[in-house]
């Protein structure tokens, strides 16, 4: 008989995890919200729907989980999207289902508690403090220069960041918070190139992680209405292994048994490696069908591979090609915009989004990569793109 997992996607995501689930035989519930109830949601691969409410308690959710057990084994209980997270690792504790609980999650969500960990074994983080204690900030932003990143310690990508420049600018923004303060933090701004890798973990252990380099940076993008642009690194490239090593560090220090993660790193102007953030998910924007495109292999399938496994299976990572993968993505002024006239033959997927405009790319060659990311970039300005003020939170 094949194992009940109950998924959480409270954000429209996670068709190939669903559908992988289907193939190796699973009885697949999804938790969504309320909202998603009539999206296009992969229907054929899912055997029963569930719904919350933004406003639910968590003690409404948990008798909600409750009630359900009554009738289904729950065998996992999965997390597709960042904000899920928190509530999977509830509901396992709860209901005494195996996987990550809630301490550990704490590490994969909370930016303050990643870093305190982070730091704790040595690992090279930006100088940081919570904005809790006033006297503590006040003597930290003494001892740290400006520019400083105010950050939600729980919100995902780039959201609710904000880049300050004077103690004033910190004051002013935390009186704003008022109670919200103890949720944020203060981070000495490090200038740099921004990396991410993108992780598969089994028994502890990371058995596949792409390195990756934004060419424009999420925070960039997001406040500044820039065109985002990430591609993959070989191995061979200077510095790669060092940053793969700090990635093996940071998901044994956060003690990510099985799963996926999406880790980012800066690279100081210095040459230094910091760690930036980490989750327990498969990357935003795409960055799994980039990944697919160099490696052949899928996030999101064998991310379910994984759960089928949990603690006491087996699970290998398929073969995986050689090649590099790129996206340049853009907001497009265009409801569906005609990319008709970019037909070079390393594209392999074309965004197709209302208001977006999108190509991913893949070629034995990183360099073409390169410069056909770059050539894109220059185009999408001139051809399609827009901007939009940055949101607070989603708005899946």
């Amino acid at each position: 008989m094949g194992l009940t997992i109950l998924c959480i996607a409270t954000y429209r995501k996670g068709d190939e995890f669903l559908k992988e689930l289907r193939r190796q035989g699973c009885r697949v519930l999804l938790l969504t919200e309320e909202k998603l109830r009539h999206a296009d949601w992969p229907r054929e691969a899912i055997d029963a729907f569930y719904y919350v409410r933004r406003d639910m308690s968590p003690d409404d959710v948990r008798k909600g989980a409750a009630h359900l057990a009554r009738t289904e084994r729950l065998d996992r209980i999965v997390a597709l999207d960042d904000f899920d997270v928190e509530m999977a690792a509830m509901l396992r504790e709860y209901l005494l289902v195996a996987g990550m609980g809630e301490t550990t999650a704490r590490g994969f969500r909370d930016k303050l508690a990643m870093r305190r960990r982070a730091h704790a074994a040595g690992i090279p983080c930006p100088r940081f403090v919570h904005t809790l204690h006033h006297p503590a900030i006040r003597d930290w932003m003494s001892a740290v220069s400006p520019p400083w990143v105010l950050k939600p310690r729980s919100q995902a990508a780039a959201l609710g960041i904000k880049k300050l420049g004077t103690a004033g600018e910190v004051w002013e923004a935390l009186e704003r918070l008022g109670d919200l303060q103890a949720d944020y933090l203060l981070e000495q701004f490090v200038p740099g190139d921004v990396y991410h890798v993108d992780s598969i973990v089994y028994g502890h252990e990371v058995l596949f992680a792409a390195a990756s380099r934004y060419d424009t940076p999420p925070f960039v993008v997001a406040h500044q209405g820039g065109i985002f642009v990430t591609r993959t690194l070989p191995d061979s490239e200077p510095g790669i292994a060092d940053l793969q090593e700090l990635n093996r560090r940071v998901l044994e220090t956060l003690r990510l048994t099985r799963g996926v993660s999406h880790t980012e790193f800066i690279r100081g102007q210095n040459g230094a490696w910091y760690f930036l953030e980490t989750s327990a998910r498969v990357g935003g924007a795409y960055i799994v069908d980039v990944v697919e495109a160099a490696s052949g292999i899928n996030l999101w399938r064998e991310w379910a591979r994984i759960e089928i496994a949990g603690e006491n299976g087996a699970y290998e990572v398929p073969p995986q090609r050689q090649a590099s993968g790129g996206i340049v993505l853009s907001l497009a002024k265009q409801e569906m915009p005609d990319m008709g006239a970019y037909d070079d033959p390393e594209i392999v997927v074309r965004v197709r989004k209302a208001h977006h405009a999108g190509l991913i790319v893949a070629s034995p060659d990183p360099n073409r990569v390169a410069q056909l990311l770059a050539g894109y970039t220059r185009r999408f300005y001139s051809d399609f793109h827009t901007s939009a003020p940055a949101p607070e939170r989603p708005t899946e």
